[in-house]
């Protein structure tokens, strides 16, 4: 599910968008945060049909041979090992997974199936795969290895696949590494004995009501914050502030002001992450000592008021 951090990051995105554009419908804009944070989901769901149309690949080729007119020993007694392997059954038999994909009109493994033929020639040739093959072990734990060492090591660092992706969503570009650590917690949390469920897009109700009310209260709140900005960074002029930056700022002041819930050291130190990986090589230091100046001032004046223990 998505944590507040690429909650944070998707915000961010849409503000960027938003001024970099010049627009000022936020009805619009907000619709499209929820829509890219919707097909963050359908990423989520590709990497899971990916496994199973690989597995369905190779069951195909496996029918096939059999057909041979001089079909070989093997090829009669083929090793059905991969195609056996209960937790990729327990997807293919999903419930969950096979509604999502109908609704949403998830084809993309259909009308690009060259990807799976890709990822399947590589896989065959794998080590794990040979090493998987050979085994005697049939145990859960064993077959549960193999499918996240399959997509950890073949299915997430393809290069293909990702450029496939973010020619797709170009905000995918940035989803994919969430993407990738949400399937691998999914697989690991499978059991035997349960069948298989997508993962909840939100926590909760209140993470998804964080995304619209963190989007609505910054962009309708952030030319109040100029003067505090200013204050804090007196040799510096606006102009000269990275807009990424300047929008991570502001975000946190937002969430210092308007979300009583959100420990104010928390908040600092996730907008000091998302400069590091976002903007300039100094801006998780500028931004730390811009934030941190101005979460004492609003204490001191009152402006900031954390509820529960600890929250300062």
């Amino acid at each position: 599910m998505i944590n507040r951090r690429h909650i944070r990051l998707k915000v961010m995105q849409s503000v960027y968008a938003m001024q970099q554009s010049h627009n000022t419908d936020l009805v619009k804009e907000e619709k499209f945060l929820n829509f890219s944070v919707q097909k963050m989901f359908d990423l989520y769901v590709l990497n899971f049909q990916l496994l199973i149309e690989v597995q369905k690949l190779a069951h195909k080729k496996i029918e096939l041979s059999k057909k041979k007119i001089l079909a070989t020993k093997e090829d009669l007694n083929p090793n059905t090992r991969f195609i056996d392997n209960v937790l990729l059954n327990q997807i293919r038999e999903s419930v969950s997974l096979e509604g999502y994909t109908e609704l949403n009109k998830l084809n993309n493994w259909e009308l690009d199936d060259e990807y799976v033929k890709i990822v399947w020639e590589e896989l065959k040739e794998s080590s794990i795969y040979k090493t998987y093959m050979e085994s005697d072990d049939n145990s859960y734990n064993t077959q549960k290895n193999f499918v996240i060492a399959f997509f950890k090591e073949i299915i997430a660092p393809n290069e293909k696949l990702a450029d496939y992706f973010e020619d797709k969503m170009i905000s995918w570009v940035d989803d994919i590494p969430f993407v990738n650590t949400w399937v691998v917690k999914t697989l690991n949390k499978q059991k035997a004995s349960s069948p298989f469920f997508l993962s909840k897009l939100y926590k909760d109700e209140e993470d998804k009501k964080f995304t619209s009310e963190l989007f609505r209260k910054v962009v309708l709140n952030q030319h109040k914050y100029d003067d505090d900005i200013k204050e804090k960074t007196p040799n510096w002029e606006t102009d000269r502030i990275a807009d990424i930056d300047m929008i991570l700022i502001k975000m946190a002041i937002t969430e210092f002001l308007h979300f009583s819930s959100i420990p104010s050291r928390v908040t600092i130190n996730e907008y000091i992450e998302l400069a590091k990986d976002y903007s300039t090589n100094k801006s998780g230091y500028f931004i730390n000592g811009v934030l941190d100046k101005l979460s004492k001032d609003y204490l001191e004046s009152n402006k900031m008021v954390k509820i529960g223990r600890g929250l300062l």
